[in-house]
C-alpha cells in the first residue's frame, strides 16, 4: 500500500486563532467570528468576510459543492480540528501534510492590507504560534509539517519572525508566487534579501501555491470561474521561469522552492524555451553561464494530483523533482481515495516502485527534512 506524503493542504482556521492570542487591545480589531442572520463571518478592522464553501468541500459530493457561505458546523470537522484532520489523513494513507492559511490567503497576504500594521505582525506572530504551538502538536509527531506565514511588508521584520518560527520547529514559509500584483517589490530586487537569508540559514523550505499573488488568468469576461481554476497553472509557470531567470538562487544557491498545485506537466517545455531564450539573448543582456534549467534542476520542485498523461514525461521533469499533493479539504482533493487513485495514475504512467516511494513521499521528506507520522499511531489512541 502507497504512503502518501501531501505537500498541499489547508487549515480553516478555528474561530479564536487571533482572538485568544493578541494582546488585548486589538480583540475587536483582529479576526474574529460574528453571527448575523443564521450565517458566520470573519470580521477584522472594519471588514466582514464570509466563509467561503469552496473551501471546505471534503467529504462532500461533487454535486453539493458551493460557494456560497458556510458555518463551521457545516464543516468536516478536519477542516478546522488538527486531531480529526489527523484522522482523516490516516484514513487515507496520508502520514504527513504541509499546510496553507485560509483567512490570512494561502500567502499571509492579507495582513500588509491591514490599516494598522502593528496589528498584523500581532496577526501573523498569532498565527504561526497556532501552527507551531496548537495545530501541529494536535497531531501524531510527524503528521503536520510546521508551515508559517511573515510580514510580507516589513522583510526584516520577516527575516526575524522566520528565525524565531525557525527555533520553534518551523520547516516551510507559505510565501507569494509573486508579490508585484499585491503591491510589493518583485524577486528580482534586493528587498527580500533578509527573507532569502533567514531562509537559506535555517533550510525553511519557501512553498509557493497558486494564485498567492492574487493575480488569476481570465482571458474572457463572460466566462465562468471555472475557466481561471482552468488556468492556474499558469501562476506556477510565471512564478517558476522567473525564480529561475531571477538573481535569487544565484545569490542564495541553498534556498528550496515548492511550488503548490501547479502541476507538472508544463516544466519540460517552459525549461526548453527558457534556456533557450537566455542563450539568444545572454552577450547584450550581460548574463551568466548558469542556465534556467540548472537553477530548477538544482532549487525547485513541482507537486502533483492525478496527471498520468504528464507522469509520462517524468525523466524530462526529473523523478527527484516530483512531490504528491491532497489538496485537503478543497475542491481538487482526492480525499478519501487518495491510495486508490494516486495507485490508478502512477499504472497508467508506467511509474516503478522505486519511482512510486520517491513521488509518494520519498522527496518530500528530503526535501522538508521531515519523517512522516507512524501508522501505529492510530493504534495509540490518536
Amino acid at each position: 500500500m502507497l504512503k502518501l506524503f501531501s505537500a498541499d493542504d489547508h487549515i480553516v482556521e478555528p474561530p479564536g486563532v487571533w482572538r485568544d492570542r493578541v494582546p488585548s487591545r486589538y480583540a475587536e480589531t483582529a479576526p474574529h467570528v460574528i453571527e448575523e442572520d443564521g450565517r458566520e463571518y470573519w470580521v477584522y478592522e472594519d471588514v466582514r468576510v464570509a466563509t467561503m464553501g469552496l473551501n471546505a468541500v471534503v467529504g462532500k459530493s461533487r454535486e453539493q459543492y458551493n460557494p456560497d457561505p458556510i458555518r463551521f458546523a457545516d464543516m468536516r470537522p478536519g477542516c478546522f480540528d488538527p486531531m480529526e484532520r489527523a484522522r482523516d489523513m490516516f484514513d487515507d494513507g496520508i502520514y504527513a501534510s504541509v499546510l496553507f492559511p485560509t483567512l490570512p490567503r494561502f500567502a499571509g497576504t492579507l495582513f500588509p492590507t491591514f490599516k494598522d500594521l502593528e496589528l498584523a505582525d500581532a496577526c501573523v506572530r498569532a498565527y504561526n504560534d497556532f501552527v507551531l504551538e496548537e495545530w501541529c502538536p494536535g497531531g501524531p509527531p510527524g503528521m503536520f509539517v510546521p508551515t508559517i506565514i511573515c510580514q510580507l511588508w516589513d522583510p526584516d521584520l520577516a527575516a526575524a519572525e522566520i528565525r524565531r518560527c525557525a527555533g520553534m520547529g518551523a520547516r516551510a514559509l507559505s510565501f507569494p508566487e509573486n508579490p508585484v500584483p499585491v503591491g510589493l517589490p518583485s524577486y528580482w530586487t534586493e528587498h527580500w534579501n533578509p527573507v532569502w537569508q533567514a531562509c537559506q540559514d535555517h533550510d525553511i523550505v519557501l512553498c509557493l501555491h497558486i494564485g498567492t499573488s492574487g493575480q488569476t488568468p481570465h482571458p474572457s469576461p463572460e466566462a465562468p470561474e471555472i475557466l481561471t481554476f482552468s488556468l492556474l497553472q499558469v501562476g506556477s509557470i510565471m512564478s517558476s521561469v522567473n525564480l529561475m531567470m531571477s538573481p535569487v538562487c544565484r545569490l542564495y544557491p541553498g534556498l528550496k522552492f515548492v511550488f503548490s498545485e501547479g502541476g507538472i506537466g508544463w516544466l519540460p517545455n517552459a525549461l526548453e524555451r527558457a534556456d533557450r531564450m537566455w542563450l539568444r539573448h545572454q552577450v547584450y543582456s550581460g548574463l551568466d553561464a548558469i542556465l534556467p534549467s540548472e537553477i530548477f534542476r538544482r532549487n525547485m520542485y513541482l507537486c502533483m494530483i492525478e496527471e498520468p498523461v504528464c507522469l509520462k514525461y517524468r525523466d524530462d521533469i526529473g523523478i527527484d523533482r516530483i512531490m504528491w499533493e491532497c489538496d485537503y479539504p478543497h475542491t481538487d482533493t482526492t480525499w478519501p481515495v487518495s491510495v486508490q487513485t494516486t495507485e490508478a495514475v502512477l499504472k497508467a504512467a508506467g511509474v516503478t516502485q522505486e519511482e512510486s516511494d520517491l513521488i509518494c513521499h520519498g522527496n518530500a521528506e528530503r526535501v522538508f527534512g521531515w519523517k512522516m507520522a507512524d501508522p501505529a499511531a492510530l493504534d495509540a489512541g490518536v
